[in-house]
């Protein structure tokens, strides 16, 4: 099994992405695990579904 682009990592008040490839991180800081997110872009990375994802990411911050 090759190793994942993109994985979250627990930091201080919740999860951030982080890209392999990039070294680096990648998004917003999520309080809850993005797991749907990080399936959308380790797999078909259609960027419709990620913008989508990405804005309710963002609405339940607020």
């Amino acid at each position: 099994m090759s190793r994942k682009r993109y994985v979250a990592r627990g930091v201080p008040g919740g999860y951030r992405v982080w890209d392999n490839r990039g070294r680096r991180w990648w998004g917003d800081l999520y309080e809850l695990c993005p797991d749907d997110l990080l399936a959308e872009l380790n797999g078909d990375a259609n960027y419709e579904k990620i913008t989508a994802l990405l804005k309710r990411y963002r609405a339940l911050k607020r």
